[in-house]
């Protein structure tokens, strides 16, 4: 069988309607893999999950090819932000998701990264930006005139990250640590958006440190007015200890992400003096010709999989 023109097919579980869909799509990779058939895989739907701290919304849980509930060895879990996009193209934003559970299960079967869940929170539509900007530092966010811009740009006066970041790590932490079999070890605990998802990432590893031990920040959107400067100088005294955690970064140069290159070079020198080790435990890179969207994001997603998993 010519491995190289075989069709992926990975089974989406929804539990809600208990209806299998088969989902074709190619495992994108720069290392010649081998394609396999994908057996086993599974994306459990958990539809409108109810939080106290913000408005409920679906999440969506990838287990991969053999996975084992009873498994002595516990899987590490990845969360991530925008679920809409990262697995299902008929619910992504842009008709093309991440392909992260394709990703994922491949890597694991050329043992390039551990068994790991991926655990993916939908966004709140109006609200993705409050709840995905840093509330940090609140005397800046708080102010008079960013709480102007933010209710001209968004329609909401408020920050809601630190309640974002409340439910991630208070409700639906305990919920999947409960319900699949998977570490609650801070070196098995990573976190990855990209976007503002990025912002929230990196702002998730420094507030909980003793929670997530790596984050993965694609394409972040520094450039935001008063708020992304302001976010950006709480990092040298909020980076968490370059001894116990990893922390990916990288940007396009075409699109929005062309604008992002400034900032990163002065966020990279933070990392440097914080004592980060570029190639051990943070990296850095720049995908020329990439564009900020999920088609340039699934493309390089086998990248900070590896450098977050391994």
């Amino acid at each position: 069988m010519n491995f190289s023109k075989t069709v992926l097919l990975i089974s989406i579980i929804i539990t809600v309607s208990c209806k299998q869909i088969l989902k074709p799509d190619e495992i994108a990779a720069k290392e010649n893999v081998e394609k396999n058939i994908l057996k086993d895989s599974k994306v459990i739907l958990h539809e409108d999950f109810a939080s106290n701290y913000v408005d409920a919304r679906n999440v969506e849980v990838f287990l991969p090819a053999g996975y084992d509930e009873t498994s002595i060895q516990k899987y590490k879990v990845l969360y991530m932000h925008d679920g809409q996009n990262v697995f299902n193209p008929k619910t992504s934003n842009t008709g093309i998701d991440w392909g992260v559970d394709e990703a994922v299960d491949s890597l694991i079967r050329i043992d390039k990264i551990k068994n790991t869940i991926v655990v993916a929170a939908w966004s709140n539509g109006q609200k993705r930006f409050s709840e995905y900007m840093p509330k940090a530092p609140a005397a800046i966010s708080e102010t008079p005139e960013a709480k102007a811009g933010l209710k001209q740009n968004t329609g909401f006066d408020a920050l809601y990250s630190d309640a974002y970041l409340q439910f991630l790590v208070e409700e639906l932490k305990p919920f999947i640590e409960k319900t699949y079999n998977v570490s609650n070890k801070t070196e098995d605990t990573s976190i990855m958006g990209s976007s503002m998802g990025g912002l929230i990432s990196l702002y998730a590893i420094c507030k909980y440190p003793k929670i997530f031990g790596a984050a993965g920040c694609v394409s972040t959107h520094w450039p935001i007015p008063i708020l992304g400067n302001a976010y950006m100088n709480t990092l040298p005294a909020t980076l968490p200890d370059p001894a116990t955690h990893k922390i990916y970064f990288d940007f396009g140069t075409e699109t929005l992400d062309a604008q992002y290159e400034p900032y990163q070079i002065k966020v990279d020198q933070m990392m440097i003096n914080k004592g980060y080790e570029q190639g051990k435990n943070w990296i850095t890179k720049k995908f020329a010709g990439a564009e900020h969207n999920e088609k340039s994001w699934n493309s390089r997603i086998h990248t900070p999989l590896e450098f977050l998993l391994k």
